[in-house]
């Protein structure tokens, strides 16, 4: 743990909308990821942030082999489908994931599909670095770009099984 990440665990850590690492993302999902808590930052057990879906995108279908993954859903409206089973994603729902479940998660609104996510143990946040790009609060929404062409070695690294689809 850093000096700074063990001075917050005695004295508190507030964060704003715009604090943290933030990255725009490629394709399907579109949108961008503001990271927010980290190992650099803090000492607890899980990574916590914050994706924003564009209109007419999704989170491809995937899975988790060694992470435990939980959303809350604070704006817009979608379809997460979770194993065999659909449910609505409305503002205030919680997705919980156990290991090995595979999930999807498609924006169906007219807006901007917001979800905070948690995972445990940490390394999402090394995923979401690694095949965006940098953003600060005041870019412009970028041209939709493909994903890396190694992100499946990337997934591989971080928290991702086995791919279910490309």
């Amino acid at each position: 743990m850093s000096a700074k990440a063990e001075e917050r665990m005695t004295k508190g850590l507030v964060l704003q909308e715009d604090d943290g690492s933030s990255f725009w993302q490629p394709v399907p999902a579109n949108g961008y990821v503001t990271i927010k808590l980290t190992p650099e930052n803090w000492d607890g057990p899980f990574s916590m942030g914050f994706q924003i879906v564009a209109v007419g995108s999704h989170i491809r279908k995937h899975a988790h082999d060694r992470n435990l993954e939980v959303l809350f859903v604070w704006q817009g409206k979608g379809r997460a489908i979770v194993g065999e089973s659909e449910y609505p994603m409305l503002p205030g729902t919680i997705i919980m994931l156990p290991k090995n479940v595979e999930h999807m998660f498609i924006n169906e609104g007219e807006e901007e599909l917001k979800l905070v996510w948690t995972m445990s143990p940490h390394g999402l946040e090394d995923f979401f670095s690694q095949i965006g790009r940098p953003r600060t609060p005041q870019d412009p929404v970028p041209e939709n770009f493909p994903r890396p062409a190694d992100v499946l070695e990337i997934e591989r690294r971080t928290v991702f099984s086995k791919p279910v689809e490309s």
